[in-house]
């Protein structure tokens, strides 16, 4: 029997949701389901604002950054009232199926839907930040550790030149994903995540003794440390007085922002983004509901929503300990 199927991108964009809407479409069409894309995340559910999508709208899109579906952050549907109306929405334009690409917030919306519409709802992970249990990447993490290695890189070329100590700023709202590999891939010679601080009058002694320690070996040599955003108080800005409260004054802050969730996304983004979106709609019509469809060893699989949320992600230990090594420092997990 056809279905209806709906599909929309909520909270932050990653590179990758097209492709993932791309491989969505062509499942849907291949298994004669009708798909509707609703525009804006959840507001465009809210003001029933929705697209017929169809094979005319896959061209070039796996390559293209951002979503075009577009999407936003959504006020009131944090209230019942805006999930009853949303739940309405979704009866009125006979919807079978909602599947929500986003991070941990568009999930614990997609969850509280369900207590009011018994419709199916399957959540796809995707996020730069990487932050989701129960799937070993995200949408979007791939490309953006790539873009946050790339700008390292060129932040290295001008500390090299002039032998200056770079404090870089990445995202990963709270969590070290991105901080950690993109200072491992861009041979950072420090990093700050959030797994591992302890607060700012410890973390300033190993950078300061780590600055020390290298300039003492090598005289005076460029000096790169990656942060991950909401780590240190008062952000580059804070660090950068610790480091002249301790007479290192030639320290100059760079914060990537929102650039590493543009861009064209990377092959591993667009594998990945193709496997989830065509895995998800292969479950339309099936008796699971109210789940994540991720991917554990190149293997798709299917996790409850709340355990996305609800237990916490560690940073792959062999990473951990390379950039341990790398920064003589000893970090665990445990």
């Amino acid at each position: 029997m056809s279905k209806r199927v709906a599909i929309l991108t909520s909270g932050g964009d990653a590179p990758g949701m097209n492709a993932c809407i791309r491989a969505a479409i062509i499942a849907c069409q291949k298994a004669n389901f009708t798909l509707l894309g609703y525009k804006h995340g959840y507001n465009g559910l809210l003001q029933q604002e929705f697209i017929p999508l169809s094979l005319d709208s896959t061209h070039n899109l796996i390559q293209q950054g951002g979503t075009i579906l577009h999407s936003a952050r959504c006020k009131e549907f944090k209230n019942r009232e805006g999930l009853i109306k949303a739940a309405n929405n979704l009866r009125q334009a006979e919807v079978d199926t909602l599947v929500v690409i986003g991070g941990d917030g568009s999930f614990r919306g997609a969850a509280k839907l369900s207590e009011l519409w018994d419709g199916q709802i399957l959540g796809i992970p995707g996020t730069i930040d990487n932050d989701i249990a129960g799937t070993d990447a995200t949408i979007g993490y791939f490309t953006a550790i790539d873009t946050a290695m790339s700008s390292i890189d060129k932040v290295r070329d001008t500390a090299d030149a002039f032998e200056r100590i770079f404090l870089v700023e990445v995202m990963g709202r709270n969590a070290g994903f991105l901080a950690l590999n993109g200072a491992l891939c861009a041979a950072a010679d420090y990093v700050v995540v959030p797994e591992f601080f302890e607060s700012a009058e410890t973390e300033i002694k190993k950078i300061v003794n780590q600055i020390k320690a290298q300039r003492a070996l090598k005289g005076p040599v460029s000096f790169i440390v990656v942060v991950a955003e909401n780590v240190w108080p008062n952000g580059l800005t804070g660090l950068t007085e610790a480091l002249q409260y301790h007479n290192i004054n030639d320290v100059r802050p760079v914060t990537l922002g929102h650039v590493q969730r543009g861009g064209s996304p990377v092959a591993q983004d667009r594998l990945l983004a193709t496997t989830l979106g065509e895995f998800a709609i292969s479950l339309v019509g099936s008796d699971v509901t109210n789940i994540m469809v991720g991917e554990v060893n190149q293997r798709p699989i299917t996790v409850p929503l709340p355990k996305t949320w609800e237990e916490t992600k560690p940073l792959n230990q062999a990473r951990v300990d390379a950039m341990r090594t790398l920064m003589n420092e000893r970090y665990s997990c445990d």
